[in-house]
C-alpha cells in the first residue's frame, strides 16, 4: 500500500500524524460551513495540541492576505494599464480578500499543524487504510 504524499494531506487538509482523517468537517465554500473537527477520525490526535494553538494561525493568515492583496493590486494595474482611480485597486483587493476568506482559513490551520507544530510528527504505521483504536 502506497504511503500518502505530504503534498496531497496538506492539499486534501488531512491529519498530519496519520495522513487519513480530515481536519475539517464541511465544505470550502457553500451552505455547510468548515469547522475544524477536535480530533482525528482515523487517528484519534487531538488536532488543538495545547489551548490556544490555533490563535498562531491568525499570523499565517495574514501572510496569506498580505501576499494576495500584493498580487491583486500587481495583477489589477498589469490588466487594466496605469488606471489611476484608486477605488478600482480598493474593490478589487476588497472583493478577493472576501473570496479567499474560507481558503485562508482552512489552510493556515493546515499549515500550521503541518509545518509549525513541533510536537506533530508522521507515522508512517498509521497511513493504513485499517481503523485504528484509541491511541
Amino acid at each position: 500500500m502506497a504511503k500518502t504524499s505530504k503534498f496531497i494531506a496538506v492539499l486534501q487538509s488531512k491529519c498530519p500524524r496519520c495522513r487519513r482523517g480530515k481536519i475539517f468537517s464541511g465544505s470550502l465554500y457553500g451552505l455547510n460551513l468548515q469547522r475544524t473537527n477536535e480530533t482525528c477520525s482515523h487517528c484519534h490526535m487531538k488536532f488543538e495540541i495545547e489551548p490556544g494553538f490555533f490563535y498562531g494561525a491568525m499570523y499565517v493568515s495574514y501572510a496569506f492576505v498580505v501576499a494576495e492583496m500584493l498580487n491583486v493590486g500587481l495583477l489589477t494595474y498589469l490588466i487594466t494599464g496605469n488606471d489611476k482611480s484608486p477605488w478600482l485597486y480598493i474593490v478589487s483587493i476588497l472583493l478577493s480578500v472576501f473570496a479567499l476568506t474560507p481558503i485562508n482559513y482552512r489552510y493556515s490551520k493546515v499549515l500550521l499543524l503541518h509545518f509549525l507544530a513541533p510536537k506533530v510528527k508522521y507515522k508512517p504505521e498509521y497511513d493504513t487504510n485499517d481503523k485504528l483504536e484509541h491511541i
